[in-house]
């Protein structure tokens, strides 16, 4: 096991997904086809497996997340199979490539539910993807849980009665880190904004805090998806000199942007923020490149109860992976297809609307999350709404992936998006198609 993985490693490791899952699952499902259809349940069952859609990307901007929030809804459905399923039923997984691009969303999800009968769908992390999907899987009433998306409309004007959002998003975030960057770093700031969905609508929301906190936004740069050369973003900042620059990128493009900023020296002149960092795009990281602080909604080295057991179950089941220790995705795409398969065992049926309610309003365990604080879906949003930690890099570390530093928690009612309640108007139970798979 690589614990302390070069640069040069980081870009192989979505080559590495498909080979190191297919021989972590050896004992517990088959592989048919790169990505394609993935089985989880014993061969000799008779009762008709329970299928679940696995919409993650393989491949573009956000790949290597795909790869590990796929890893985490995985981990949860062998421990639902390994004690036989639900409801009597073993489950099968079906994955599809989204590709990061909202037309292949859309047609992974029709295809799924329509032929192949997936009763869920789980997973997103591009929010252009997540919110294609979740258009289609509203017309069939089909539940859609968006694991690792996170623009705030997710679960404002683009939420569904049948779509529930599992990670935390850019208002939560910007929330816990602005107000406090704005005291440390100044009120000068420059915005440097994904140019889709998720990055327009945290830009927004971090805009509102820093103005409402007496800050200024000296200019926003819009970065096309998949840039891999910022030196005329980065030129520009040394033109204006801002005192800090907040960043709503995501990807492989934070990794080239990080790498980027560190070799002009830029991580020095300015206080840099990132809304969200996810743990696949630093990975792997030296540690000059993780800088400034960032948001986080979880991080294995968390001092609670039940961490290092869920660590250790990651590492017993996919050893050898490039990724040697789960991060927030994984534990996202985990907490999600764990809590819907416990909902499914609690209604006694599949049917979406009697599981639907199981899910609004669900109340979550801090210990049972591996959070600090406890966890709720909001039933007017469908939003899970869950400790948001601020971090920084460690440079103590216990070991060579301990590579951040928890600065603070923030309780989840401390740090809720004001305006999602405002925007969102689900769908009622009438109008939305029911089913039982």
């Amino acid at each position: 096991m690589n614990d302390d993985p070069t640069p040069s490693d980081v870009q192989p490791q979505r080559r590495r997904f498909v080979s190191a899952m297919a021989a972590a699952l050896a004992g517990g499902g088959s592989f048919f086809g790169p990505w394609a259809h993935t089985r989880v349940w014993s061969q000799t069952a008779a009762p008709k497996p329970l299928v679940i859609g696995l919409t993650m990307d393989a491949s573009g901007q956000y790949a290597a997340s795909g790869g590990e929030e796929r890893l985490g809804a995985m981990m949860a459905i062998k421990e639902f199979n390994d004690k036989g399923g639900v409801l009597g039923r073993p489950i099968e997984a079906i994955h599809m490539d989204t590709e990061t691009t909202p037309a292949t969303g859309s047609r992974v999800a029709e295809r799924m539910i329509s032929r192949n009968e997936a009763a869920f769908l789980i997973g997103a992390v591009h929010s252009g993807v997540a919110n294609a999907i979740s258009q289609v899987a509203q017309k069939y009433g089909c539940i859609f849980l968006n694991t690792n998306s996170s623009s705030p409309t997710e679960s404002g004007k683009d939420c569904h009665r049948t779509k529930f959002v599992w990670d935390g998003n850019g208002s939560n975030f910007a929330q816990a880190t602005v107000r406090n960057a704005v005291r440390a770093a100044g009120k000068d700031w420059v915005l440097l904004t994904n140019d889709y969905v998720w990055g327009h609508n945290t830009s927004k929301a971090t805009r509102a805090i820093l103005e409402a906190n007496g800050g200024k936004v000296m200019d926003e740069l819009l970065v096309p998806q998949n840039t891999r050369d910022f030196s005329a973003y980065l030129l520009k900042l040394q033109q204006i000199k801002p005192q800090a620059v907040a960043t709503a990128i995501g990807g492989d493009d934070i990794k080239a942007l990080r790498q980027q900023v560190v070799q002009l020296g830029l991580h020095k002149r300015a206080a840099w923020i990132n809304n969200q960092q996810d743990w696949p795009d630093v990975y792997g990281l030296g540690a000059e490149q993780i800088f400034g602080v960032f948001g986080t909604t979880w991080y294995y080295r968390l001092d609670l109860p039940g961490v290092k057991e869920f660590v250790a179950a990651y590492q017993k089941q996919f050893p050898g992976m490039a990724i040697a220790v789960p991060g927030n995705v994984f534990h996202n795409g985990y907490m999600a297809t764990r809590e819907l398969l416990r909902c499914v065992q609690e209604a006694g049926t599949t049917n979406n609307l009697a599981v639907i309610k199981k899910l609004e309003g669900r109340k979550m365990s801090a210990r049972d999350r591996l959070q600090h604080f406890d966890a709720w879906i909001d039933p007017a949003t469908h939003q899970c709404q869950q400790t948001i930690y601020m971090a920084t890099y460690n440079d103590t570390p216990a070991e060579k992936t301990d590579i951040f530093k928890i600065l603070t928690q923030s309780d989840p009612k401390d740090v809720a998006d004001p305006d999602a309640p405002k925007t969102c108007k689900l769908e009622s139970y009438e109008s939305t198609p029911s089913y039982e798979r």
